[in-house]
């Protein structure tokens, strides 16, 4: 699943439109289900609930995890969907749980021929050598691959594994709001956080689902 950003009424419709089994299915989420729609409590509530659930960390889980542990609560983060997450624990602190969930989040996952990642990491460098800033904020990763994939190259292959998986960068950016594929790299975040639709994928069989367009769910109350 790509980035929730706080798209409750989205993650439940995902769900329901795959037939997810909470107790018998796994679901690996590629981080950020904060900051962005006011919905951050009831997402992380409903991803406690999917027994074999893998998370991977967001650079705005990491903004949130300061918040909910520091007090931390930089403009930045404010202004990019932060002021709705604390909004969505009604001006409160975040319950330990919840922060507990976050700090055990990995920094990625690879498993066989896939790797999962938030934002992506230097494909010249083991990835267990790489610090979590660049496995949640690089962007070059998946733009490399999109100039590979335009240049005819779609063949070239990055990284140590058949396939990565990467949110963080909306495919909005790409003029899409579904899945993108360059070489041997999906783009899983469909702007759920923003005008788009959050997106579930088989990733043995690449079906997906999708949610409805987030603000038609949410109306006035905007995501980032």
């Amino acid at each position: 699943m790509g980035d929730i950003h706080g798209a409750h009424k989205a993650m439940l419709q995902c769900f329901d439109r795959c037939g997810f089994d909470y107790d018998e299915d796994r679901l690996i989420v590629l981080g950020d289900v904060c900051d962005g729609y006011p919905e951050v409590r009831q997402s992380i509530d409903e991803l406690l609930k999917v027994r074999h659930c893998q998370y991977i960390i967001g650079n705005h889980d990491l903004w949130a995890l300061d918040w909910a542990q520091r007090g931390a609560k930089p403009e930045i983060w404010l202004t990019q969907g932060g002021a709705n997450t604390i909004r969505s624990y009604g001006g409160e602190s975040m319950p330990p749980k919840h922060a507990a969930f976050l700090r055990g989040a990995r920094g990625w996952l690879k498993e066989e021929d896939r790797l999962f990642v938030h934002g992506g990491f230097d494909p010249n460098l083991p990835i267990e050598q790489q610090g979590l800033e660049i496995l949640v904020w690089d962007r070059t990763l998946l733009l490399a691959a999109r100039q590979k994939h335009l240049a005819g190259e779609e063949q070239h292959q990055f990284g140590p594994t058949r396939e990565i998986f990467l949110g963080h960068t909306t495919t909005q950016q790409f003029h899409s709001m579904v899945p993108v594929h360059f070489c041997n790299v999906w783009a899983m975040d469909t702007g759920a956080g923003w005008s788009g639709k959050l997106t579930i994928m088989n990733v043995e069989t690449k079906e997906y689902w999708q949610s409805d367009a987030t603000p038609q769910l949410y109306g006035s109350h905007q995501g980032r």
